[in-house]
Formats: C-alpha cells, sequence, structure tokens
C-alpha cells in the first residue's frame, strides 16, 4: 500500500472516530432532554460543536464534512442515533 493510500484510510478512520464520539454525545445530549424528539439536528450540531472544541483532530473533520456532497450530509444525522451507539454509549457510563 502506498503512502498516500495509507494516508488516506488513516484519515478516514480519524474522522469515523470523530464521528462516533459527536454520535456519543447527541445522544447524552438527547437522554439529558429527557428524549424528547424533534431536536436531533439541534443535538447533533451542539454535540458536534463541543467535540471538535476540544480536539485537535476538528480541522481533518472539517474539511472531510466539506468535501461530502450536500445529498449526503442529511444521511449522518440520526434521531436514534444508531441503536448500536447508544448501547455503547451505556457501556461506556457503566
Amino acid at each position: 500500500m502506498d503512502s498516500d493510500t495509507r494516508r488516506k484510510k488513516q484519515q478516514a478512520l480519524m474522522t469515523e472516530l470523530i464521528e462516533r464520539k459527536i454520535r456519543l454525545h447527541a445522544q447524552h445530549l438527547y437522554d439529558q432532554r429527557g428524549q424528547g424528539e424533534g431536536l436531533a439536528l439541534q443535538d447533533w450540531v451542539e454535540a458536534e460543536s463541543q467535540v471538535l472544541q476540544n480536539s485537535i483532530l476538528a480541522p481533518l473533520y472539517r474539511k472531510t464534512r466539506a468535501d461530502i456532497r450536500p445529498s449526503e450530509e442529511g444521511a449522518d444525522v440520526n434521531p436514534q442515533f444508531a441503536a448500536a451507539d447508544s448501547s455503547a454509549s451505556e457501556a461506556e457510563a457503566s
């Protein structure tokens, strides 16, 4: 594997990890609000802001997100924040 391919794979992995942290934090915000529906985007944006504020990988994440076509953008924001991540969040809280 050449170095450019390796670098791209590493960047994709780092972006995926940041998105998972954001998803878990958004789930936490949702739970704090009593799991009220209708504010998934607000929870996501707030979680994204808080996670990226403390991350040295924020520029990489923002660049990756900017490269995504607008039609794909809504696919990442799930009001349920993915059941697998929810169970991971509960496991981490224990």
